[in-house]
């Protein structure tokens, strides 16, 4: 649901996992490199970094770094429409491979807010869980003020867009089309459509799709999975069908992929 660990105590730190949950690492001192599926990012000294559920992600490089990792799950989080808007605002947990260093503003807000979630989680005060929920919504409210005050645009996105992207995420095998997650979702294809252009610039059909391929490359780099099982996963009856969609969205082959990128 959460939990808080420090660099030191999180063992595991530089083996490559992949976690259901929203993941936030903040680096108070010293200096990481931690890779998020394709791309290679640096922490400094008072910055932060946000990784969606569902992302591969490792440390690379660690030199004398300290600092904490949080983790929650969308269900702990969000239980509000706005809450779901405040987790993905201004690209915070983006589902589009966004991920980005964020220097904060306040690095005393964010440490002490830490600091006391993991005091919260150790003694489990009365109604612990509301303090930490709220707790982790102002460590957010403070890295989207850092980020607007170096100049980034706002941008709030719409709840039910982001319950698309999570229930395409959450049901890639099933492979469905828009009218299926517009059914589960109990709106219309034109609503999601209008959705996703706004937010996107895309068709509904083609954020699926490129969700499909953000998910194939992490499956052909990380797992090892021969291309059809990774094809079958994602809900391809047709290996054949899913190599021609996977070189169509990426220029080569999943074969060819796999043999430069996989770390097997």
């Amino acid at each position: 649901m959460v939990s808080l660990q420090t660099f030191e105590q999180n063992k595991d730190i530089d083996v490559p996992r992949r976690l259901m949950k929203y993941v936030l690492i903040y680096c108070s001192s010293g200096q990481l490199q931690v890779v998020v599926d394709e791309k290679e990012l640096v922490l400094l000294p008072r910055s932060v970094l946000t990784i969606t559920s569902g992302q591969v992600h490792y440390v690379k490089q660690f030199d004398g770094a300290e600092g904490h990792i949080l983790e929650f799950t969308l269900d702990f989080f969000c239980k509000t429409d706005s809450d779901i808007e405040l987790i993905f605002q201004n690209g915070l947990f983006c589902h589009f491979a966004m991920n980005e260093v964020i220097p904060v503003s306040d690095p005393k807000l964010v440490a002490d807010q830490l600091d006391t979630i993991g005091t919260e989680l150790k003694d489990e005060p009365y109604q612990h869980l509301i303090s930490i929920h709220s707790r982790i919504e102002l460590i957010l409210v403070e890295i989207n003020r850092s980020k607007i005050a170096r100049g980034d645009e706002i941008w709030k996105p719409d709840a039910l867009f982001l319950k698309f992207l999570e229930s395409v995420r959450s049901n890639f095998e099933l492979n469905h089309p828009v009218a299926r997650f517009a059914e589960l979702l109990d709106t219309t294809e034109a609503k999601l459509n209008e959705l996703a252009k706004l937010h996107t610039g895309k068709t509904a059909q083609n954020v699926i799709y490129g969700l499909l391929v953000s998910e194939a490359k992490r499956l052909l780099t990380y797992e090892k999975l021969i291309v059809k099982e990774v094809a079958f996963q994602l809900g391809f009856s047709d290996p054949f069908y899913f190599s021609n969609f996977f070189k169509k969205h990426t220029g080569q082959s999943p074969k060819a992929y796999q043999t430069r990128y996989a770390l097997i």
